[in-house]
């Protein structure tokens, strides 16, 4: 049988990449606006066609890819460079940031111009407007003080919830109060109260019990009712020790002891009392001569939940609670810097690497008059894997020994080992 001529109309590639790009057909081939606006990302994007052509050995065979598919590639690189990046920085700034103000953002995942993000400079890809991924957070223990505030809250110093006064009227004989039934009545009675229609079955929360004598006290040794002074106890008078030095006999000293006990038991109010279950009682029974009021202070736990804003304050509670709600746009492309973009250029090749492999993969083999040629398609994706696997956690590894608090304990260490250097250093002796 007769070997038939082929006559081929190409002998070459009909998809083939070219040895450099068009800095012109880049934002039109990209998948994704982002960074198309940047004049260093398109040049950035060429010039990784020319990379990828020598280090997949163009100009020994033909590669099987587009410029679209390097170009795309590329923005792909850049954008897992921020990725990991912001991750990086949202692990470093989130307990200073939390209930700081987040944002809105656009299909690209940059900040966009609004009501969220009127107080924010969003990202933009050219650089111009960097944003907050960019800047460095004054540190604010966010998180510590947030749980700090609701230990006050609980202790009844600070806090965020509204502590309200109400007074309750006292009745002779009468020796038990249902403060919760009470306040309750007047929340849904009297419109006057700043309380008004906020209990609505809710338990509040009693903080302080108090109240004021119906008479001044008798001043009868002095300014301070005998108080904290030590007297002779002469019937004319008072004489103070630290003006009038005397000796007297143990006896006295025991007397003015009982009578200052008798002072405070007759001069001061013995009245006490105990709280089960917003049940108020007094000890003793009040009787005619008691207070005719007393004033209790409390909160109402309930009268909103954990996700409610106080509408006289800022609470924080609509702004960051996690890594997704920190206002980070993308990196922008003008400020990564040598150190990122040498990454990008890598993990950009192994990504082309891949798709060559998925390429070639389609066939096996090729057959060919006489022959055939067998592609290298599985073998290229399960390197390119490896090798985005590996700068993944190259990248990853650096920046978790670069964080604050790494920063903060080799800076101790330093200065431990300088501290430690000084000691060995002899110390001259002067003479004057």
């Amino acid at each position: 049988m007769a070997v038939p001529t082929l006559t081929p109309t190409s002998t070459t590639s009909a998809v083939r990449l070219p040895s450099t790009g068009s800095y012109y057909s880049i934002a039109t081939a990209l998948p994704f606006s982002t960074y198309t606006g940047s004049s260093d990302f398109l040049s950035g994007a060429r010039d990784q066609v020319a990379y990828t052509y020598k280090k997949l050995g163009g100009d020994i065979l033909d590669i099987e890819l587009s410029e679209s598919n390097v170009y795309s590639a590329y923005q792909e690189a850049v954008l897992e460079y921020s990725y990991i990046v912001n991750v990086h920085q949202g692990k470093n700034i989130l307990s200073d940031v939390l209930g700081e103000t987040t944002g809105t953002f656009d299909h690209n995942g940059n900040l966009k111009t609004g009501v969220l993000s009127s107080s924010l400079a969003f990202d933009h890809p050219t650089g111009s407007h960097p944003g907050i991924s960019l800047k460095l957070p004054t540190l604010k223990l966010g998180y510590a003080k947030r749980a700090g505030e609701a230990f006050s809250n609980e202790a009844g110093y600070g806090g965020y919830d509204t502590i309200y006064s109400a007074s309750i009227s006292m009745s002779a004989s009468v020796q038990d109060y249902d403060l919760q039934n009470i306040i309750s009545s007047s929340a849904k009675s009297d419109s006057a109260l700043p309380y008004y229609d906020k209990v609505k079955g809710n338990k509040i929360l009693i903080k302080d019990v108090f109240y004021k004598t119906p008479a001044a006290m008798w001043r009868f040794y002095g300014y301070y009712g005998g108080l904290n002074t030590v007297g002779n106890l002469q019937n004319y008078g008072q004489f103070a020790d630290d003006s009038q030095f005397q000796i007297v006999p143990v006896w006295q000293n025991k007397q003015q002891s009982l009578a200052f006990e008798d002072s405070i038991y007759t001069r001061n109010s013995h009245y006490s009392y105990e709280i089960h279950n917003n049940k108020l009682r007094i000890y003793p029974t009040p009787h005619n001569e008691s207070p005719s009021a007393l004033w209790v202070r409390f909160t109402i736990p309930n009268e909103k939940d954990a996700w409610d804003e106080d509408s006289d304050k800022y609470g924080g509670v609509n702004g960051i609670n996690n890594l997704n709600t920190i206002p980070f746009g993308n990196i922008p492309f003008a400020s990564i810097n040598a150190i990122g973009k040498q990454w990008i250029r890598r993990f950009a090749l192994a990504l082309a690497k891949e798709m060559l492999g998925y390429v070639r993969s389609k066939f096996s083999t090729i057959p060919i008059p006489g022959e055939s040629v067998t592609l290298n398609g599985e073998g290229l994706i399960s390197q390119a894997k490896e090798e985005q696997s590996t700068l993944r956690e190259e990248l990853k590894t650096v920046l978790d020994e670069l964080t604050y608090a790494k920063l903060a304990e080799k800076e101790a260490m330093v200065a431990d080992s300088v501290g430690k250097t000084q000691e060995k250093v002899p110390l001259r002796i002067y003479v004057g």
